[in-house]
């Protein structure tokens, strides 16, 4: 109930108008990031998840990343996944270069495109010459990272010369690794943006192929078409891996629709095991909520559907996902959903396992205990967005305004008209125009009328 409390508060018309903005804002932004040089492409599809890197909502390692405290830093975390490149005209299986990379990964050869491509993404590229004289320019993901950071504070920084009234005030850009964290105030909230340049594939990638053959517990719920819809190159290193030349292959597209197919008892439980153990088993960097995420989604196709089906069993699943995350620790397998050739946890040492399976044996013998203090956590995070919000700002997160006094009033008295005229007229179409330089004209019209 703690965690499911934070979520509906995001749906309130404040909330509402706040997501809103801060999303146009981000859109916007990376509009003007292709306008710089051209290098992303001009009609681009970006894959927007709810939740921050940090999170686990992509396979990406989390020892890069600062450290950011929801309540303390920030209310709301997105993932939004940007492709830099797209494959998108292919029907048959996508057949990757893997021969220098580990499983699960892959270097990207610019080959595959067409020569504007290469000359423009040539100096985001490390060459390699072979035998025979020919060059061969292997797409880079930590320069594609350097390249994406500059060219977003370049445009952030043309932005804020010029703000606009309501425009949400930038509190933090950071280059995590290879990801860009962006932290926005907006109103009474603020939003962290984890944005990731990323390798984008229609279809699916010949090495889970085999997944395919495979019985699942989506059978039937979803189709195979929405599954292998697509499929992404994240900047991720294996770890004996060249960090200049390796990306990840990521299912996140495919992991969206799966989602859909899982309890809500067993979310609950997934969402109760992640809080308990990204504090826990945090040092040193071994489990990461993306582990969880696979045993679950493998659990799913473990058990029986009508078992995994009730509703009152929580707290079942809830010890279940701390055993097999057990399991895995104690045995050092941790096989990837759809590559199970993949072992995510091989390259763990002995030491680090048996640290954490001890962590992990005194969860198992009081899991009241450490769900407590976790939700004691989610409670004081709630508690501190709450007084942020009651202030009516955010402390030192004002938005920008072209005009003296309290910088939020504006904000927050459109939000609460706009939310009395939801209430007032209810299953009617309402526009919301915003002109600061012309504050005498209409700013609502509700079907056809302005006032």
């Amino acid at each position: 109930q703690e965690f499911t409390k934070h979520d509906q508060r995001e749906y309130d018309d404040q909330r509402a108008l706040e997501i809103h903005t801060a999303k146009d804002f981000i859109f916007s932004m990376l509009g003007m990031v292709q306008k710089l040089d051209q290098k992303l492409p001009v009609a681009n599809e970006y894959l927007l998840l709810s939740g921050g890197v940090r999170e686990g909502v992509v396979d990406i390692d989390l020892d890069e990343l600062n450290v950011y405290a929801r309540g303390t830093d920030y209310d709301m975390d997105f993932t939004l996944l940007v492709p830099a490149l797209k494959l998108h005209d292919r029907n048959q299986p996508v057949t990757l270069d893997m021969r220098h990379s580990a499983l699960c990964h892959s270097w990207l050869s610019l080959r595959l495109f067409d020569e504007g491509t290469i000359s423009k993404w040539k100096d985001c590229c490390t060459i390699v010459d072979h035998i025979n004289g020919a060059t061969n320019y292997f797409f880079s993901p930590t320069k594609v990272a350097d390249w994406f950071y500059e060219s977003i504070s370049i445009v952030l920084s043309e932005i804020q010369k010029k703000p606009q009234r309501g425009m949400p005030k930038v509190e933090k850009v950071e280059k995590n690794g290879t990801i860009i964290s962006i932290i926005l105030g907006v109103g009474s909230s603020r939003m962290l943006y984890d944005i990731v340049p990323v390798v984008s594939f229609k279809g699916w990638p010949a090495v889970a192929q085999s997944w395919l053959m495979e019985n699942h517990f989506w059978d039937g719920k979803i189709t195979e078409e929405e599954v292998i819809s697509g499929f992404y190159l994240v900047p991720a290193c294996s770890y004996k891996g060249k960090k200049d030349n390796e990306w990840r292959l990521s299912f996140a597209r495919s992991e969206v629709q799966l989602k859909k197919c899982i309890s809500s008892s067993l979310m609950q439980a997934y969402q109760a095991c992640k809080a308990i153990i990204i504090k826990l088993l945090s040092r040193p960097k071994a489990i990461s909520p993306y582990h969880l995420r696979s045993m679950m989604l493998w659990a799913c196709d473990r058990l029986p559907a009508s078992y995994l089906a009730q509703e009152d069993y929580a707290a079942h699943f809830l010890l279940g996902l701390i055993d097999d995350l057990q399991h895995c620790l104690v045995n050092k397998m941790c096989p990837n959903y759809f590559i199970p050739q993949c072992n995510m946890l091989e390259h763990l040492s002995e030491d680090t396992v048996v640290l954490h399976a001890r962590k992990l044996s005194s969860v198992r013998s009081d899991p009241a205990e450490h769900l407590r203090t976790a939700i004691e956590h989610v409670k004081a995070a709630n508690r501190l967005t709450l007084e942020l919000q009651r202030r009516g700002s955010t402390t030192s997160i004002p938005s920008p305004q072209s005009d003296g006094g309290d910088p939020n009033q504006p904000d927050d008295r459109l939000a609460k008209k706009l939310q009395q005229l939801v209430t007032e007229n209810p299953g009617k179409s309402i526009s919301v125009f915003i002109n600061p330089d012309d504050v005498t004209r209409p700013h609502f019209r509700i079907d056809d009328k302005f006032f």
